[in-house]
């Protein structure tokens, strides 16, 4: 379980497919912070720390990813120097300050538009049509890990503002027009939704 708040960014080292694929990345999150079979939410997505080891100023951290979570993502674009959003698992008691976040993608979702507004950028998605009832306006989205607030829903396509620190702290500012994102829908809107 996580919060989609991205406490940090690993940059991939290695993505390759062995058995099934191998993703490892360099982080600043410290080496005594995390162990073998850790779950860590890696843009969006919550996998297993499979092995680490510390590095002179970094930790390198390393996960099995399979075939069925590299289709149902945006990992089948991963590229080795990519920045991943990072965020380590909830404890017990621990604050709460985005919504409750799974790590199980729903889908993709493309971006079709970006535009700076004063110190703010405003990005719109086009969502697939199977997840548009779980959407609606001032509702919580998860996009490649981070909690985000739909501003607006219209046509099959939300619009987020993201602020100044979002911009800077996730990868968020190394999107570019039809690149492709995770996305997981609101865990409580999926629940209200299917027992309507």
């Amino acid at each position: 379980m996580f919060t989609g708040i991205i406490e940090n960014k690993g940059v991939v080292k290695e993505f390759k497919k062995i058995k099934d694929y191998r993703l490892v990345l360099d982080t600043d999150i410290k080496f005594k912070d995390i162990k073998k079979g850790s779950s860590v939410c890696c843009n969006g997505v919550c996998l297993t720390v499979t092995s680490k080891k510390m590095l002179a100023k970094k930790t390198r951290i390393g996960f099995d990813v399979s075939k069925e979570t590299v289709n149902c993502t945006n990992f089948n674009q991963i590229k080795i120097g990519d920045t991943i959003n990072i965020e380590k698992s909830l404890r017990v008691g621990d604050e709460i300050s985005g919504h409750f976040v799974f790590g199980h993608v729903d889908d993709t979702a493309s971006l079709i538009y970006l535009n700076k507004t004063g110190g703010s950028h405003e990005l719109k998605f086009k969502v697939s049509k199977k997840l548009r009832k779980f959407m609606t306006k001032k509702g919580s989205v998860c996009i490649n890990g981070i909690s985000l607030t739909i501003n607006n829903i219209k046509r099959g396509e939300i619009s987020l503002n993201i602020i100044p620190y979002t911009w800077r702290k996730t990868n968020l500012h190394k999107l570019k027009v039809g690149d492709r994102i995770n996305l997981e829908v609101d865990m409580l809107a999926r629940y209200v939704t299917q027992n309507r």
